[in-house]
């Protein structure tokens, strides 16, 4: 009887939801291309913070990626074009000059202003979660209201890619010290959508910025709304109430695009994703341990099960398409008795007890292949599912045991990719929840950063590659392809490798 009740309600919420999303049904392709001017999108998790400073997370850089503009933006084939700074100059290996363009007006009214550059990059380099992307940088000067100076302190080749992400979006400082504390919940940028409102846990609204600087967006508003099942972003674009799902499941992927008012866009990124060892709690202080559970999992079912085969075997901690991956490293190829021997060598004949953290339904198919993987070989793994804004917190505080989780390389360069994720002085919020620390590596990837030779930057990080690992603090799972499901009418939208899809140019055919 309790087993028939608990059916009943888990069948009763799904119809609900499902008729939320639904509302009064899909709205025909004409009254939709005539009349809107709100686009709807879906993601799968709520924005953390509007602060870029406050946080680092993919949700919420996607909504930040339209309230802000960068000194300079990469584009989707990740060319470096200018985006407040009209132009630059490299003076010489640690000076260079910016040029701000005139006129360009905050969401408040305010010119934006040199000063207000410095004062970003200055309240940037104070930050716990971002200091590391501008971590190069020695001071920033005002010159006069529309130039900057900006120092390194070594040379660092990297610095205009660093400064395109979304993180290095440029603050009025007028708005910034009004607000206050609450900040990250009244932004106020100079990109081509304006904060309307927040409704925690449910949705964000944008709306067009007439004064932008490039001229106003086509549409009206934006809204993100929070929908962290995938199959009811799938649902929500069948019935038209969502314009644009990010995120589609590889199960839904043939229904959407073989829907007839629906496509479906794929392309790669510059996403890893892995499994993480808290390498600072037992058992996972010891190297071996974690070599054994590498080579304990196979790839290969989760590609093909979870994600329907949009992935491929990751063997290093970057992707391909990051300027230093290193192609001719050897993975960890599955294979269970050699992870036995490991853990025998390591003091773990009879396995253990541990818990892997996750946040998402993607990361939970993925946890419970992890999960019978490792019991084969006597690893007893529970899994904890956490809300993503708590799962972040808490493995910023190193509470965790084993997590998965992804990470995507911005900027393209190998820098962003390792130095956050592996250097010893970025442990916890700002991007190494493995809590690793090596001092080869740590000075191999300080090398890394200024070096202005390309052929020794690439060679160096190949190297920091070979020993990060040897050392396993993670082990890397798969390159996903990412996608994103829009209605037909829908153009001008393009997936950014970044992950970070701005919506400027969508317009409704």
């Amino acid at each position: 009887m309790m087993r028939n009740k608990k059916l009943f309600l888990v069948v009763t919420s799904i119809l609900v939801l499902a008729l939320a999303l639904a509302g009064c049904g899909q709205k025909p392709a004409e009254e939709a291309k005539g009349q809107k001017d709100t686009i709807v999108v879906a993601q799968s998790a709520d924005a953390k913070s509007l602060d870029p400073h406050a946080t680092n997370d993919s949700t919420s850089s996607n909504v930040m990626t339209q309230i802000y503009d960068t000194l300079v933006y990469a584009t989707e084939d990740m060319e470096i074009q200018p985006g407040l700074a009209e132009s630059w100059n490299q003076v010489d290996d640690t000076t260079w000059e910016f040029n701000i363009r005139k006129g360009v007006k905050f969401h408040n009214g305010e010119e934006l202003k040199a000063s207000d550059v410095k004062f970003t990059l200055d309240r940037m380099m104070k930050s716990s979660k971002v200091s590391h992307i501008v971590e190069a940088i020695d001071s920033v000067e005002v010159v006069d209201d529309y130039k900057v100076v900006i120092k390194t302190k070594e040379p660092f080749s990297p610095l205009l890619a660093h400064l395109a992400h979304s993180a290095a979006g440029i603050l009025n400082e007028k708005a910034v010290k009004e607000a206050g504390d609450n900040y990250g919940q009244n932004p106020v940028g100079t990109g081509p959508f304006k904060f309307v409102s927040w409704e925690a846990g449910d949705k964000i609204t944008l709306e067009r910025f007439d004064d932008y600087f490039r001229g106003p967006a086509k549409l009206k508003k934006v809204v993100f709304r929070v929908v962290p099942e995938g199959t009811n972003r799938t649902i929500g674009l069948e019935t038209g109430e969502i314009d644009i799902a990010y995120g589609i499941e590889p199960i839904d992927k043939d229904r959407v695009a073989n829907h007839e008012n629906l496509q479906l866009i794929e392309a790669p990124s510059l996403g890893m994703y892995y499994i993480g060892f808290n390498c600072e709690k037992a058992p996972f202080d010891n190297k071996l341990v974690r070599q054994a559970v590498s080579y304990a999992i196979n790839p290969d079912d989760i590609i093909e099960a979870v994600l329907s085969g949009s992935g491929f075997k990751a063997n290093s901690p970057i992707a391909p398409g990051v300027f230093g991956y290193n192609d001719k490293l050897n993975r960890y190829e599955y294979n269970p008795e050699k992870a036995k021997e490991l853990l025998k060598e390591a003091g773990y004949e009879n396995g253990f007890k541990t818990e892997l953290w996750i946040s998402g339904s993607l990361a939970n198919q993925i946890a419970q292949i992890v999960q019978a993987q490792l019991k084969e070989i006597g690893i007893d793994v529970s899994i904890e599912s956490l809300e993503w804004g708590t799962y972040i917190d808490r493995t910023a505080k190193g509470e965790q045991e084993m997590f998965f989780l992804g990470w995507t390389t911005v900027t393209g360069d190998a820098d962003y990719g390792l130095y956050p994720l592996f250097h010893s002085s970025a442990k916890g919020s700002a991007g190494n929840r493995s809590f690793y620390g090596n001092p080869e590596v740590d000075k191999l990837l300080e090398q890394g950063k200024v070096a202005t030779d390309i052929e020794k930057r690439e060679e160096i990080y190949k190297k920091a590659q070979e020993l990060i690992m040897e050392d396993a603090p993670i082990f890397p799972l798969f390159y996903k392809l990412q996608n994103a499901g829009t209605q037909k009418f829908i153009k001008g939208f393009k997936l950014h490798p970044a992950g970070h899809h701005k919506l400027y140019n969508i317009y409704f055919e």
